[in-house]
């Protein structure tokens, strides 16, 4: 579940590039697709998950339990790469490095789970890493 409850995003880097970056990813996200080792999170287990980012700021609500946190991005480098270190719940004092890929509406991050080295490709290596793909939910008007 500690698996589950981790998520994230903020920015640093190109002040320029790393604000537009973090302006297109505030607000709410839906995980549509995670796995770590050979474990695939259901729809209903997704349904069930939820994160929030804004002003650099993360909360991920899964189940009734919240983690809240800071995430950093740095978006030079030909991965872009984020920290997420955990402030409150589940998650807290703990950093996770961790590669993503923002697209439009979707976003694809790679979570290494024991904070030490960072992934260089959005694939699962065991149950040492979390990949999970989300979606950006609308607004209902």
């Amino acid at each position: 579940m500690q698996a589950l409850v981790l998520t994230a995003l903020l920015a640093a880097g190109g002040p320029t590039d790393a604000k537009k970056e973090l302006a297109a990813l505030t607000g709410k996200w839906q995980p549509v697709a995670m796995q770590t080792g050979d474990t695939k999170f259901t729809k209903e287990q997704l349904k069930a998950i939820e994160m929030i980012i804004e002003d650099g700021k993360y909360l991920v609500t899964a189940n009734g339990q919240k983690d809240k946190g800071t995430l950093k991005l740095d978006t030079k480098p030909e991965v872009k790469t984020m920290d997420i270190v955990g402030t409150d719940g589940p998650n807290k004092g703990k950093t996770f490095p961790a590669i993503y890929e923002l697209d439009g509406d979707r976003l694809k991050i790679c979570y290494a789970m024991e904070g030490t080295k960072r992934a260089t490709e959005f694939k699962v290596a065991g149950a040492k890493t979390l990949l999970v793909v989300y979606e950006k939910v609308k607004d209902k008007k």
